[in-house]
């Protein structure tokens, strides 16, 4: 008996014992007790409708108002204005023995571009000697002539023969000094070598020579094209549908991949009056004053503006979800619903918190602010 009561007083303390360390515990709270549950989804037969049980979780706003004018975005490439660009040819054929300057180079008038080594020079040089020495001979023939004149040794149809040929030998020397001249070689200093130089400052845009290569006057490509490239070109296609964004005299505006932050002003000087019959796109011309950055081939794009104004909605950059190479926004339908609606995004405004939308929705409708969450929401 005494045994059975000892059991159960040992039993009791165990049970005590056990019950005041489990007081002395503390009971750690469970962060996701205290976070809203999260939206359930259900889905509806149409696929761009969705059904959510707790739609207080994606708040909505209201699609504000922006005027502005319709603007036309197309890609152009840079080139040379063609009226700014001088060939530096040699009129003498033959071997080109230096070359001086490369494609890229910066070049100044007069500069030295290359020497050509050419036997129309050496033949040039010969009639000019030849000239000379004949106009020499027949000048010394008329003092003689007139010697013997005024002495009555000679008729006067002797002194006209003689003033005759010193005429047509002074023409003679005349031509072959303007031929060499025009070869680019100085009469005073004879030689078989002609330099060629600049005859303009600019960039070498195009070179189709090479030391030891040879040129056959006009007859061959120029040797180098010289380029000012203060001021160049960009070559646009326009889609006959945008015809309207195109206008003589307007301004474009130019945008560069390379410098984001850097807008310019081109003026448009002409529009090509032949589509092309494949694209039925126009050539439109733009002049534009280069900074420097702009480059020959450079793509770039151009930004037309249209006359008339429009209205324009516009929602916050969150409202815009991006999917598919497509831009939706959410807008509430009823009680827990959303319907997903694609639209056309403009530009971004206000400092890039707010963006413009050209289509899908108007100004004073209502879109879920974060598009993201609730399309991720959907898609878990």
């Amino acid at each position: 008996m005494k045994r059975a009561i000892l059991s159960i007083e040992v039993a009791l303390c165990l049970a005590f014992g056990l019950l005041l360390s489990g007081c002395g515990e503390k009971v750690k709270a469970d962060p996701r007790a205290e976070a809203p549950p999260p939206a359930k989804v259900e889905q509806e037969p149409d696929a761009s409708l969705v059904k959510v049980d707790r739609p207080e979780q994606f708040p909505l706003a209201t699609a504000g108002k922006h005027v502005a004018a319709p603007e036309l975005n197309v890609t152009g490439t840079v080139a040379a204005d063609i009226s700014r660009a001088v060939p530096v040819i040699s009129l003498a054929s033959g071997r080109i023995v230096e070359v001086h300057a490369r494609m890229g180079d910066t070049v100044t008038k007069g500069q030295l571009m290359m020497k050509v080594q050419s036997p129309d020079i050496s033949q040039a040089f010969s009639d000019y000697r030849q000239a000379v020495a004949d106009a020499a001979l027949s000048k010394s023939q008329l003092e003689r002539a007139k010697i013997l004149y005024d002495k009555g040794a000679v008729a006067q149809k002797d002194l006209e023969v003689a003033e005759d040929a010193a005429t047509k030998a002074q023409v003679t020397v005349e031509t072959t000094t303007d031929r060499l001249k025009v070869l680019g070689a100085d009469p005073k200093h004879p030689t078989q070598i002609i330099e060629i130089h600049a005859p303009v400052s600019g960039v070498v845009t195009d070179q189709q020579v090479t030391s030891a290569s040879g040129t056959q006057g006009l007859a061959s490509p120029n040797p180098f094209t010289i380029s000012d490239l203060s001021r160049v070109w960009v070559i646009c296609d326009v889609y006959e549908n945008d015809m309207s964004f195109a206008r003589i005299g307007e301004y474009a505006e130019i945008h560069l991949n390379a410098y984001p932050k850097l807008v310019l002003k081109a003026r448009i000087s002409s529009i090509g009056p032949v589509l092309d019959p494949a694209l039925h796109t126009a050539k439109v011309r733009l002049e534009v004053d280069n900074p420097g950055m702009l480059r020959l081939g450079m793509f770039v794009t151009a930004t037309f503006h249209g006359m008339q104004q429009e209205t324009r909605a516009t929602v916050p950059a969150s409202a815009i979800l991006h999917l598919h190479d497509r831009d939706w926004v959410y807008a509430p339908v009823d009680a827990g619903r959303f319907r997903r609606i694609e639209i056309t995004a403009g530009k971004m405004l206000s400092g890039n918190t707010m963006q413009e939308v050209i289509s899908g929705i108007s100004p004073g409708d209502k879109v879920v602010s974060n598009a993201l969450v609730l399309q991720n929401t959907v898609e878990q």
